[in-house]
């Protein structure tokens, strides 16, 4: 009865706020529906769609083919990706370099939400803010085709968000509401309220004590360096000279002879991968390279003041069973006033983020004290007998945000994602700011605005509607054509159809026949993810360039179990290898820095961390005596420590197999010192930070602890316990 009061007071505290927005929100939808009319039939005279995709080769040879492009845009982040198709699809001759590899940045670092942003809309209403209104309403409109443009890639997903307090249920009410009536005929599905019982029931995890109920919205999710790459890709394929790895060294300038003014007329640019340097002159030069943009504009202006504000957001996975496979969950108010979004994702759980400020750098590095910030956010909305442990982060990352500055601003949390486009005296069109939902509409107002500065010949922006890589041909059911007519696991048809779309029968004809009975084929690169082998081979194709693009980006294995990545880099090495004709020192190298990746960006340092020589044992002496006995089943001959050869003898008294370089990475993960051995010292310090929940997942503590159980056994009966005898 009490729910049921709430709620109906929920509805009269809401009706006159959501009147207030309901005018506007109808004239915006009025306006938007005419525009994308235009806009999608506009999509429909775009240049032809090439069938082939250019090697990055052929990218390169056009690049310094001394012709001069309408556009060239500097930057492969989702927005930089946005402006090569959105110019190429216009009809201009177009370029675009990037240094690194497409969504290497913030691209490929974010929550992997496709949202309008809630607390966003909060504050428009709470501030009477109108340009905080119209960018919410924006990016849901823009949410709505990113869905449709590359459905693969991108789905709703339900987000929970609990209440504790009874006031607090028509305050939440009324937000989620007007969130849905300004998404207008966008809404993805309308929100409802649940009962305490039924939220629990969809979300087990839960903390039960003091809640209320829940209110469930809608948002969008996506896998967002395939998105990004999906926009690369189809820029290519509709004839923009793509290429990652191409380093602008600095701009070219001409002298305009008829107002004498110095203007930009292209860039210095360097192969990073040969070293080869060559011009590439163009019309017009944008920049969108993210947090990088104040250095850019430095290269046009030295004295421009910095318009940019980097903000640092770090997230982690955890194992999938921290949440539901389709629910995610929201804290809107967090300890410090931040949100926190624990999501389900490629079947573990992503848990983000904060919000710091930073410096820029291209290789942010996650804290163990934003971890440790999280993990408490978590646990103070998971029921007690879920144990959040420290052990159970498989992954972290930080991503730099690209933040407009407002000088009124005292911190990065009350900035605005709103995007600005400038141009400089010298013709230099900057776009910065915005949100990874919005990269099309900022875009298009990024190519209007070059159009307009450099009197370009084009039409009107053709994104609208517009279809990425893969997403043609795709259907919900794609998968089932995979494993029928090519003989693949259920699980990897899946994920191939999700990351590919119609792209994924090309992904399976190159994949190697198992020997099995099933699967027919698709070696898997490591056994408890989808991905195969057949990928490093097609991600060749995709433009991969380094062992760090392929379990980053191609696959997403870096930011989902940095032990597994770690696991598959040497597969992956070797076929990269046969495919770029890299000689074993160049192999070598690869490995080295995905390592390096792996270790410092993807949280392996700190995860390792949790393990240090100067780790206390807090062990109450029966378990010291019973992890003892059990190190000493292995150490046989008292030596104080364990090798290779000593599991090798225990493993063969028990009849398993297992081979010598899996025995050693197993080793390896305890080994402190490195010295090719585990002594008892490092084995108690590893059994007490798994009891602390620091350390989870040891191969070693599980394969020991199995071990013992097994020679117990197997070991004879006494006969005074077996009731005597003769």
């Amino acid at each position: 009865m009490a729910f049921q009061k709430a709620v109906k007071g929920t509805a009269l505290i809401g009706g006159g706020a959501i009147a207030t927005v309901f005018g506007l929100s109808q004239f915006s939808e009025y306006r938007n529906k005419h525009g994308a009319l235009a806009q999608v039939q506009a999509a429909e005279g775009a240049p032809v769609r090439k069938d082939h995709l250019p090697t990055r080769e052929q990218q390169i040879l056009a690049l310094q083919s001394g012709g001069e492009f309408d556009v060239l845009v500097i930057g492969g982040g989702a927005t930089g990706c946005g402006c090569a198709l959105d110019a190429a699809t216009r009809g201009l001759k177009t370029a675009l370099l990037e240094r690194d590899d497409f969504s290497s940045g913030t691209s490929s670092r974010s929550t992997k939400l496709i949202h309008g942003g809630v607390r966003y809309l909060q504050k428009a209403i709470m501030k009477l803010d109108f340009e905080q209104y119209r960018m919410v309403k924006e990016a849901l409109e823009e949410r709505a085709h990113l869905l449709q443009s590359a459905p693969h890639l991108s789905a709703p997903l339900p987000i929970m968000l609990p209440i504790y307090k009874w006031w607090q249920l028509p305050y939440y009410w009324v937000g989620i509401k007007l969130y849905d009536l300004v998404a207008g005929s966008q809404c993805l599905k309308s929100s409802y309220v649940l009962t305490k019982s039924r939220a629990l029931e969809l979300f087990p995890m839960l903390r039960k004590d003091k809640l209320v109920g829940a209110i469930v919205y809608y948002d969008g999710q996506h896998n967002d360096a395939r998105m990004n790459l999906a926009i690369a890709l189809t820029a290519a394929r509709y004839g923009a000279a793509t290429a990652n790895y191409a380093e602008v060294r600095h701009l070219l300038k001409t002298t305009d002879t008829g107002s004498g003014r110095q203007r930009v007329c292209g860039v210095r640019c360097r192969d990073v991968l040969t070293g080869k340097e060559f011009d590439v002159r163009a019309k017009c030069v944008i920049n969108a390279t993210g947090p990088f943009t104040d250095s850019v504009r430095k290269m046009d202006d030295q004295e421009v003041p910095n318009i940019c504000q980097p903000s640092a957001g770090v997230h982690i996975v955890m194992p999938g069973y921290y949440s539901p496979d389709n629910m995610g969950l929201l804290d809107p108010a967090t300890s410090d006033g931040r949100v926190i979004f624990f999501l389900p994702w490629e079947k573990m759980t992503i848990a983000g983020t904060t919000d710091s400020p930073t410096d820029v750098t291209s290789h942010p590095i996650p804290t163990e004290e934003d971890i440790n910030f999280i993990l408490s956010e978590v646990r103070n909305y998971l029921g007690a007998d879920v144990e959040v442990r420290r052990g159970d982060v498989l992954a972290a990352w930080s991503g730099i945000r690209p933040l407009v500055t407002n000088p009124d601003s005292k911190d990065t949390q009350s900035i605005s994602r709103n995007h600005v486009v400038t141009v400089s005296d010298s013709g230099l069109i900057t776009i910065a700011g915005g949100k990874w939902t919005t990269y099309r509409a900022m875009a298009r107002d990024t190519i209007d605005a070059a159009i307009q500065e450099h009197n370009l010949k084009a039409g009107s922006c053709k994104t609208m509607g517009l279809q990425l890589e893969g997403a043609q041909d795709w259907s919900p059911t794609l998968y089932i054509r995979l494993v029928q007519d090519y003989g693949l696991e259920s699980e990897v048809a899946q994920h191939l159809a999700s990351t590919y779309g119609d792209k994924a029968f090309e992904v399976a004809k190159i994949a190697q026949v198992t020997g099995k009975r099933w699967p027919i084929v698709g070696k898997r690169l490591v056994s408890e993810f989808p991905y195969i082998e057949a990928e490093v081979v097609y991600g060749v194709k995709e433009y991969a360039r380094t062992a760090v693009d392929m379990i980053s980006r191609r696959t997403r294995l870096a930011f989902l179990n940095v032990q597994a990545a770690d696991e598959a880099l040497p597969r992956i090495v070797d076929i990269m290898g046969k495919e770029l004709n890299w000689c074993e020192q160049k192999k070598k190298e690869q490995l080295e820095t995905a390592k390096t990746f792996l270790y410092y960006e993807m949280g392996y340092k700190v995860k390792t961390d949790q393990l240090t020589d100067s780790s206390e044992i807090s062990l109450v002496p029966s378990d010291i005596e019973r992890y003892k006995k059990r190190f000493r089943m292995f150490d046989k001959d008292k030596k104080g420590f364990i090798t290779i050869l000593d599991v090798q003898r225990v493993l063969e008294s028990i009849s398993v197999q297992m081979d010598e370089n899996t025995l050693h990475e197993i080793l390896n993960e305890v080994d402190l010192n490195k010295n090719g051995q585990v002594e008892l010292n490092e084995f108690l310090q590893l059994m007490s930070a798994i009891q602390k929940g620091r350390v989870s997942g040891s191969r070693l503590a599980v394969l020991m602890k199995s071990a013992e159980e097994n020679l117990r056994r197997r070991e004879a009966i006494p006969v005074d316990r077996s009731g005597g005898g003769l």
